[in-house]
């Protein structure tokens, strides 16, 4: 038997997003049926909808999601009904010769649920990043569904969904930033100023925000940017050495995904510093360096695949922060919407007037 929904989705390339009801089934063995309480609109639902993923068109956008198991299908353990849970879309199989090597957080064989979710006349949608939580309710593996504590705000928690773990787990899992580092973050969007304050909690002495928009450089300073650089006045390598004594900063991360920003990022490090790259490129993006450099300058070069990080480790421990007012969530939420709004909401986005609209079913 399946339940009728409300969802977001994408039926063609660059088309604006609908709302359609769909059909969700019961959850079968190794699933769970949640019902979504908070979503936020991430760029990665709007690569979804641009095709720049993949064509598996129609999709059931949304997947920085939290909210509470309404049913479980055989075999489940992990999870309950009336757990509150935020969904993960990296669910670690436990057997792949990843997880057997003792880093599952790089998982090969993530897993999802079975059943597809589809439109009334039957055509399987395509939920994003295996979620699709632009809806009242989603189906996923049971894995994916992170028991968190319940007095956490839906609206913030969701967050830790994608663009917070991305940015916090790049510069404490990735970055391995420490006690007494200097850090550059270039982006400052919601994954950069997740990065600043992974860098803040790890106790870096120096966090210096780079970015074109100098509102998005007054919000890092909020989230704990000690110095920013406004790329777009002056060169931001030559004002990362200045303010680190001309040497270059011990961790360099790259929150957009852009070549040029990779290659700024790369020469501000330090000799033996840490480049990290969490922001997504375009598969037709092309990123070219002088050997010399790379073999002179040392060091470690290390794209961050979501913080390199463990849903069922990361996820409670994030929420027992921001519980202790420790990581500061609620100031990601720029403003709260319906399923309705999610279009204008990724407009908003484009401009760079929010670091995150939340859909709250």
């Amino acid at each position: 038997m399946a339940t009728e929904s409300r969802g977001v989705i994408a039926r063609a390339k660059g088309a604006p997003v609908e709302i359609a009801t769909i059909r969700v089934p019961d959850p079968g063995p190794g699933e769970a049926l949640v019902r979504v309480q908070a979503c936020g609109v991430c760029h990665t639902d709007l690569h979804y909808r641009e095709g720049a993923i993949n064509d598996e068109f129609p999709f059931l956008l949304g997947h920085e999601a939290a909210g509470i198991v309404e049913a479980v299908g055989p075999g489940v353990t992990e999870v309950e009904p009336g757990d509150f849970v935020i969904l993960a879309w990296r669910a670690p199989c436990g057997r792949c010769r990843s997880c057997r090597r003792g880093v599952p957080w790089y998982c090969f064989a993530s897993r999802n649920a079975t059943q597809p979710m589809t439109l009334e006349d039957g055509t399987p949608l395509s939920p994003a990043l295996g979620i699709g939580a632009f809806s009242d309710l989603t189906l996923v593996a049971a894995g994916q569904a992170v028991v968190v504590d319940k007095s956490a705000r839906p609206e913030a928690a969701g967050l830790i969904g994608c663009g917070v773990m991305a940015g916090l787990g790049a510069a404490i899992n990735t970055g391995q930033v420490t006690h007494g580092d200097t850090v550059a973050v270039f982006g400052c969007g919601g994954v950069g100023d997740a990065a600043i304050q992974g860098a803040r909690l790890a106790g870096a002495r120096k966090i210096i925000a780079v970015d074109l928009d100098q509102r998005k450089l007054e919000w890092a300073k909020e989230f704990g940017a000690t110095d920013v650089v406004n790329a777009s006045e002056t060169d931001p390598v030559e004002a990362i050495q200045a303010l680190t004594d001309g040497f270059g900063v011990d961790v360099s991360i790259e929150a957009v995904g852009h070549p040029e920003v990779l290659r700024q990022a790369f020469f501000a490090r330090d000799l033996a510093g840490t480049l990290v790259q969490v922001g997504v490129p375009s598969p037709t993006m092309e990123m070219q360096l002088p050997m010399i450099e790379f073999f002179g300058r040392g060091g470690a070069l290390k794209p961050s695949w979501y913080g390199d990080c463990l849903p069922t480790r990361d996820f409670p421990l994030l929420i027992d922060l921001y519980l202790q007012g420790r990581l500061d969530l609620d100031r990601f939420v720029s403003e709260t919407i319906s399923l309705d709004e999610v279009e204008e909401a990724f407009h908003k986005m484009e401009r760079g007037e929010v670091l995150r609209s939340v859909v709250v079913l």
